[in-house]
């Protein structure tokens, strides 16, 4: 279905044919008939499948056709990170070219001439505030925002949110709202929290379902089964031998982008990092350099796996095998995106291929395996080995210790025991013959401080028969026993 075929005014026509949009996507072609016909909705769709003109096209063209106030906030798009925050800004900026639409983007870590112009815009009304939960809430307890005459309100990946623990600052930002409106919600899985907050918010919507958490066919995918140290060398060897260009790495923490960044730089690959521990000013550099095709890696965290619309990207690789099979399906979404090809390569270490067979399992299919070499023989490979097992001996769970054999750690307990003097104990016809061991020996303890219960079998007897009359048969066997 084209664009053109929908019943929207000659403005937004135009800023799509000057974009270049043409046809629609399945989800496009789904939600936008629904959402102009002012009917809540909640549509499922994977990554990458063009949710964000879905929602923005029919807002965009009920607030130009509509009588709305000027100097109130009609539509408020709340969105998991500031990046995609920034991303759907920008969108909309592109599809309200030739319209008056005012948009005001709210996220955290920003400086105070920041918050200052978000606190003025929202005072003074803007027509779309595009905003991440915590941060229009903070706004929200200052005082001075009025959310009591905003007309649409929309949930961009959903899920996401409340993966990020944002449920309850949705449901007190849903609280400020007034009970007429229209309500669009957007999320890539339906899991039953997202079931519940759409019962809770959502008025008789309109559901629509499309390909729930499966990739785009167009995507090659393909697992590489290695060792922890084979996985540098062969991304190198990769990169190298394809002249990869416009490649998103993931890694599954912080620590790792930055070493997989630093070798990759060795190997003079044009490199970009993306982690929580930038500032939002490095971050947006680092996007516009990516963007801009100065940089031809991004290695990142799960920070840009959604929100991200990149439509060039060529390759995905999955350094590490994500948590789970949403996340996955997440991260190589990246690529192939607008009808195009892509490729997705998942390195799969020996501690990982349970999870790998939890993926393949949800995906309902057996993923093309790409083979390395098994020996290390590449210099790189063997320092990685090297400095492997330097690390796990400088790991501070396997440092030496001076402890005892397991079953043996009364010594360390005792220790403080130990140190004092030993005791002289009290000698007896009974004890003269047998062998104790010394008293300042750590591993006997001294003979006063054990119960008869502790003692061995002979010297419970020993212990009885000390008290008996000495003219007792019992006794007389025991004489017999020491002669």
């Amino acid at each position: 279905m084209r664009f053109d075929e929908f019943d929207f005014n000659y403005d937004v026509l135009d800023a799509l044919d000057a974009m270049h949009f043409e046809e629609c996507t399945p989800i496009q072609e789904k939600a936008i008939p629904a959402a102009l016909s002012g009917h809540d909705l909640i549509a499922v769709a994977q990554t990458g499948t063009g949710k964000t003109a879905a929602y923005i096209l029919p807002v965009l063209n009920r607030l130009a056709d509509g009588e709305f106030p000027a100097d109130a906030i009609n539509c408020i798009v709340m969105a998991p990170t500031r990046e995609l925050a920034m991303q759907i800004d920008n969108q909309l900026e592109g599809f309200g070219y030739f319209m008056s639409i005012s948009s005001l983007p709210i996220y955290g870590g920003t400086d105070g001439a920041t918050f200052a112009r978000q606190q003025r815009g929202l005072k003074l009304g803007a027509d779309v505030v595009i905003a991440t939960p915590g941060r229009l809430l903070a706004h929200l307890q200052m005082g001075y925002v009025d959310l009591s005459r905003v007309s649409f309100f929309i949930l961009d990946e959903a899920d996401r949110m409340l993966d990020m623990g944002f449920y309850e600052d949705i449901m007190q930002i849903v609280k400020r709202l007034p009970e007429e409106r229209q309500t669009l919600m957007f999320s890539a899985t339906m899991p039953p929290k997202i079931q519940q907050l759409a019962k809770n918010i959502l008025k008789n919507p309109t559901e629509i379902k499309l390909a729930v958490s499966k990739p785009a066919e167009k995507i090659h995918q393909r697992v590489a089964y290695c060792y922890e140290p084979q996985k540098t060398p062969t991304l190198v060897k990769l990169l190298n031998d394809t002249n990869a260009k416009r490649v998103i790495i993931f890694a599954s923490s912080k620590l790792k982008v930055k070493d997989l960044a630093r070798e990759l730089r060795k190997a003079k690959l044009k490199i970009g990092e993306m982690h929580s521990d930038l500032d939002q000013a490095k971050r947006d550099e680092v996007m516009h350099d990516f963007k801009a095709q100065r940089t031809d890696i991004l290695v990142a965290t799960d920070i840009v796996a959604r929100g991200i619309d990149i439509d060039d990207i060529t390759m995905v690789v999955n350094y590490d095998v994500p948590h789970d099979a949403e996340d996955y399906v997440h991260r190589i979404g990246r690529t192939a995106r607008a009808d195009a090809d892509g490729e997705a390569l998942t390195f799969v270490s020996e501690r990982d291929r349970r999870r790998w067979s939890g993926i393949e399992h949800f995906l309902g299919k057996r993923i093309e395996r790409f083979e390395i070499d098994s020996a290390p023989d590449s210099e790189m490979e063997k320092n990685s080995v090297r400095n492997s097992s330097e690390a796990q001996t400088r790991h501070p769970r396997r440092r030496p210790t001076s402890r005892s054999p397991r079953g043996n750690r009364r010594p360390e307990r005792n220790k403080k025991s130990n140190d004092s003097p030993p005791r002289i104990q009290k000698e007896d016809n009974v004890n003269a013959h047998s062998h104790p061991q010394p008293a300042s020996s750590p591993s006997a303890p001294a003979a006063e401080n054990q119960a008869p219960k502790q003692r061995s079998r002979n010297n419970r007897n020993r212990w009885r028969n000390r008290r008996k009359p000495s003219g007792s048969g019992d006794a007389m066997d025991v004489k017999e026993s020491k002669n």
